[in-house]
């Protein structure tokens, strides 16, 4: 097969693939024939194919997909118009912690906002998928350690956590995550409904240290790990 056909079938697997398309699937397509090196390279060519396209060519974490570009969205937002999604304070808060600090604990987090963490939050960002439990601490209760997953980075639309945004003020890593997640498809929009939103105030708290800005939420009698 020649390298004008291999790109032939690249491009049509990954326009009809639904999800990110890891090289190792690739090698698939042509019976391991064709090594990663070899399909790298095919890929570099096809997104430079497609540089001056609506669609462009990307890689990130789960592999390589078609998407969008960003400024083009105001334009097929048209199409599906949808309310912006609000987002809380502790939420955004309680993600950037982890994505800048993982692994931590949910005790880490507590120490460093100075409030309680909810339940309800964490929950929220497991079952998004962007959060998941990959261990516990040697210590005593033996804690969950949470960490961000592959579909936290696809949905930011990046290879790796080196590429989150790099900023020294702690309020502006919630607000860059806030924007981030906004993808394309709309899948990383995380809607806090009115019983959530209740449940965390976005009034800063003066006894929250300066590492992480307020968004206190509610009081507890005891901070679970």
């Amino acid at each position: 097969m020649n390298t004008a056909e291999a790109k032939r079938v690249l491009e049509a697997a990954l326009i009809c693939s639904p999800q990110p398309l890891p090289v190792r699937d690739m090698r698939v397509l042509f019976q391991d024939e064709l090594g990663a090196d070899t399909l790298k390279t095919l890929l570099l060519d096809l997104q430079n194919e497609w540089a001056h396209r609506g669609v462009e060519l990307v890689s990130v974490a789960s592999g390589w997909r078609f998407q969008s570009r960003p400024e083009l969205r105001e334009f097929l937002d048209r199409l599906h118009p949808e309310k912006p999604p609000r987002y809380s304070r502790a939420v955004l808060e309680t993600l950037a912690i982890i994505a800048y600090r993982q692994p931590v604990t949910r005790g880490d987090i507590e120490d460093i906002r100075g409030v309680t963490v909810n339940s309800l939050i964490i929950k929220q960002l497991e079952d998004r998928g962007w959060i998941e439990v990959i261990g516990h601490r040697e210590t005593v209760g033996r804690p969950s350690l949470f960490a961000t997953t592959r579909q936290f980075l696809d949905d930011l639309g990046i290879d790796s956590l080196d590429q989150l945004p790099v900023s020294d003020d702690p309020q502006q890593r919630a607000d860059l995550l806030a924007s981030l997640t906004r993808a394309e498809d709309g899948q990383a929009d995380l809607p806090i409904d009115g019983q959530a939103e209740s449940l965390a105030d976005t009034t800063p708290s003066e006894s929250i240290p300066s590492d992480i800005p307020g968004g206190e939420d509610p009081p507890a009698t005891q901070a679970p790990q």
